[in-house]
């Protein structure tokens, strides 16, 4: 007579601790940053989460670069607000706490509509149909002031009904509160998407679409369930937008919101799960905190994400994974000295850099003022030569001095991947 034998998978508990300390943070975190500009930086960090890892399952898993994204988080933004509108008349049966669902419902729904079209193509033919689409709907959004609300857009009120246990979503901390309730049960909802048949498939389609034709499964299909999927969650958080802020205009659907989930997903780290989530969190602070130091702060970000794509193409996330192999191998700290160089380097070309760039600004926005600035504490002439030759010695200086120790280091990264490799093949050998 046959034994029945019964396995049991264990535990991954690194994977519980790495969840439990993300659910942590999102709790811990109002009670860290208490002022009122702290807990929106917060809430949209959660918003931009949710539609950078959904713009990811396009980009990172699928291969599907959208110029585009926006129409889902926007549209489904303007949806929201209007049925926040009709449960504020008492048209709408619905709890505000599950706006954001219902913006997920409208998103999947135009991405069924849109994504049929879009998703019949691949490569730069889809691309360049995400930005045909993406133009379509924004212009759209000055001819329709019926749903979109004309220049002004279309605002509510989240507080309506009576308060449930207290919760009105009036205080910010509530509001906050729910979208990362929101934002926790998305992300986790999207990394069992990656573990799926559909998530695995469509990493297939990514890596050779050819085979997957070849063995039977249609590539324009699984394509378009993944946009769906992804127009869901995009939904989602264009629902959370609408809530959070009470407002949906036509830039909700611009093509400059679906370029900043491009550039900072990409600098988060797209080939990484994780990756998107960093590159939401830089995007809130550079939006919000950047902007307040400089004007030029969109060119500091474009010069990083051209730093980024020359000498780390896989992100932010991928030098997190690089550097957190070479430490479980005991070899991080032989290359202490190659980051402190390449770290005092770098920072002298930014300051050279962006000396040059403040007084170039200065004198395009700011010439009633006279030609006098403050930089970092020094104050530079704008019209003056030696405030000029004094940027760019910094400039040229630390440039000079950058090659030299990123040569450096990547002589001493070489011999550091070396001796891993040679230490993998040994523990193989045993």
């Amino acid at each position: 007579m046959a034994t029945q034998e019964f396995r049991f998978k264990p535990w991954n508990v690194g994977r519980g601790i790495v969840w439990g300390a993300y659910a942590l943070v999102l709790l811990v975190a109002p009670l860290l940053f208490t002022s009122n500009l702290s807990l929106t930086m917060l809430s949209q960090m959660g918003i931009a989460i949710v539609a950078c890892l959904s713009y990811n399952m396009l980009l990172g898993q699928g291969g599907m670069l959208s110029f585009g994204h926006a129409v889902y988080t926007g549209l489904a933004s303007f949806v929201a607000m209007h049925a926040l509108n009709r449960i504020g008349a008492g048209h709408l049966m619905l709890p505000v706490s599950l706006i954001p669902l219902l913006g997920g419902v409208a998103g999947a729904a135009f991405a069924v509509l849109l994504g049929f079209v879009t998703t019949r193509k691949a490569g730069t033919t889809f691309a360049m149909i995400t930005l045909g689409i993406g133009e379509l709907v924004y212009a759209m959004s000055l001819m329709i002031p019926e749903f979109f609300g004309g220049e002004g857009g279309v605002s509510g009120n989240r507080v309506v009904g009576k308060p449930v246990l207290g919760i009105s979503f009036g205080p910010q901390v509530q509001v906050y509160y729910l979208l990362a309730a929101y934002t926790f049960v998305c992300t986790a909802a999207m990394f069992a998407f990656t573990r799926t048949p559909l998530g695995r498939m469509l990493n297939a389609v990514r890596d050779n679409p050819e085979r997957v034709e070849f063995i039977g499964y249609s590539t324009q299909r699984v394509r378009y369930l993944a946009f769906i999927a992804a127009g869901f969650f995009a939904g989602v958080a264009g629902g959370m937008y609408a809530l959070n802020f009470e407002i949906a205009t036509a830039e909700v659907v611009g093509a400059l919101r679906s370029g900043a989930y491009l550039l900072f997903t990409f600098l988060g780290g797209a080939v990484f799960f994780f990756g998107p989530i960093i590159g939401a969190v830089l995007m809130v602070l550079a939006a919000v905190l950047l902007s307040e130091f400089t004007k030029a702060w969109l060119l500091y970000l474009g010069l990083v994400f051209l730093f980024m794509v020359m000498f780390a193409p896989g992100g932010i996330a991928s030098l997190i994974m690089m550097n957190l192999r070479v430490a479980a191998f005991g070899r991080l700290r032989r290359l202490w000295t190659s980051y402190l160089a390449l770290g005092v380097t770098a920072l002298t070309v930014l300051v050279g850099a962006a000396a040059m760039i403040e007084m170039v600004y200065h004198l395009q926005l700011n010439e009633a003022l006279g030609p006098t600035m403050t930089f970092m504490g020094a104050t530079l002439d704008a019209k003056g030569l030696d405030s000029w030759f004094g940027a760019g010695f910094v400039l040229l200086t630390g440039l000079g001095l950058f090659e030299v120790a990123r040569r450096a280091f990547v002589r001493d990264w070489g011999e550091v991947q070396e001796e891993i490799e040679k230490e993998i093949k040994r523990r193989e050998a045993l």
